[in-house]
């Protein structure tokens, strides 16, 4: 190991802005080759370590806890290295495939996922798989594994009842150490195509609004985001959503009012991803039940309102009426998709009256609220939407 961490260190001491270009690509793709060797030993010992039930001596109850916990790697990266570890231990043709360079690390992660799904098949099939992992690039090795695992399935379980995709189907959501919400899972193929289905009708209905198409800054995996987000939002905001401890299922922000007034910056908090800036409260509360609570010096609640409507439904329904969808310019959401945001927000002593509110859908809700981004006003009775720059916008919306 001494003399590993002196090549490696060898290799940081090179300067490498005079070295040739070949040289430089030549160099990459043999530390390419040599970072697999050693991922492979790392997987091999890891393996062992699980095997040695290594990890009880230190009070772990299973080795990706220790994993997780001596590395400071998440609990789904640890879990996944120890179950590919494990396989590879029982798969002869893969290692040594990996071992030639004859197939990446991540060829041979997507044939440690084929396995999972019969071992025993697996082993019948896994010199036809690892040359399969030989010719193809890895998009065509998932397309291959896929009809295996198909095939394999419906030779189990004809009817396809207790294995197959829908067995497998599975979903996993967790909060990440800043606050986001990570996803990861695999959906049977009648889920997966309705997921896909409903995604692509939001993106799809959201580039083909005037404007909308062109100019816009975010990644498709961005907009795809945000599509999954107003399909949430839309689910939530339906009549008859089953009730959870009593209530309808919402979202929670809580916030002390001097950070919602803007008096202190302090943050806001939501239920299950913590912490979250102020500017979401605000936004959040523009369209929302209030439930104000006094608390004592120990945060001990001493009264606790009820919760009430910041805009009560025949408010909104005059909104509707008046805006018909989102009064951004060039903007033609339908009035589901928007909130409705007060111009001069109630929290700042804004009236929740009809000439203060505007309908707003989620996406330019969040731009009009964003510090620095476009400016909204009411002047002599009408909306006024300004660029970051100070430029007005030209409202096409019925006065």
């Amino acid at each position: 190991m001494s003399e590993l961490r002196s090549a490696v260190e060898s290799l940081r001491s090179e300067e490498l802005t005079d070295r040739p270009d070949a040289l430089i690509e030549e160099d990459f793709l043999e530390l390419q080759r040599v970072s697999e060797l050693l991922e492979l030993e790392r997987l091999r010992r890891l393996a062992e370590i699980d095997r040695r039930r290594l990890f009880e001596r230190e009070g772990h109850l299973s080795a990706a806890s220790w994993l997780a916990s001596r590395c400071n790697l998440g609990w789904g990266s640890a879990r996944a290295q120890v179950r590919v570890a494990g396989a590879l231990k029982e798969m002869p043709a893969t290692r040594r495939a990996l071992e030639s360079g004859e197939v990446s690390m991540s060829a041979a992660r997507v044939l440690t996922a084929a396995r999972d799904t019969d071992p025993v098949a697996f082993a019948r099939s896994e010199d036809e798989l690892v040359e399969a992992a030989r010719i193809h690039r890895l998009a065509d090795l998932q397309r291959v594994t896929s009809f295996w695992r198909e095939q394999v399935g419906r030779e189990r379980d004809p009817d396809g009842d207790n294995s197959g995709p829908m067995a497998r189907r599975r979903l996993h959501a967790s909060v990440t150490f800043e606050g986001m919400v990570r996803l990861d899972g695999d959906l049977d193929p009648e889920g997966g195509e309705t997921l896909l289905s409903a995604l692509g009708a939001v993106m799809d209905a959201d580039a083909k609004g005037p404007g909308q198409g062109q100019g816009d800054p975010r990644s498709v995996a961005q907009r795809r985001a945000d599509a999954l987000h107003e399909i949430c939002r839309q689910w939530l905001d339906l009549h008859g959503r089953p009730s959870v401890a009593g209530e309808r299922p919402h979202l929670v922000v809580t916030i002390g009012a001097e950070a919602l007034t803007g008096r202190s910056s302090g943050p806001a908090e939501c239920d299950h991803v913590g912490p979250v800036p102020a500017e979401v409260a605000r936004r959040v509360g523009c369209d929302a039940s209030v439930m104000r609570v006094v608390l004592a010096g120990a945060s001990e609640p001493l009264d606790i309102g009820r919760r009430t409507p910041v805009v009560s439904a025949a408010l909104r329904r005059g909104v509707v009426i008046r805006d018909r969808g989102c009064r951004f310019p060039g903007c033609d959401r339908p009035q589901t998709w928007c909130d409705a945001h007060h111009v001069i927000h109630w929290a700042d002593g804004g009236p929740t009256a009809l000439a203060n509110l505007l309908l707003l859908c989620r996406r330019h809700h969040r731009l009009v609220h964003d510090r620095g981004g476009f400016g909204l006003s009411i002047e002599h009775g009408a909306a006024v939407f300004r660029r970051p720059d100070g430029t007005r916008l030209e409202d096409g919306a019925p006065p």
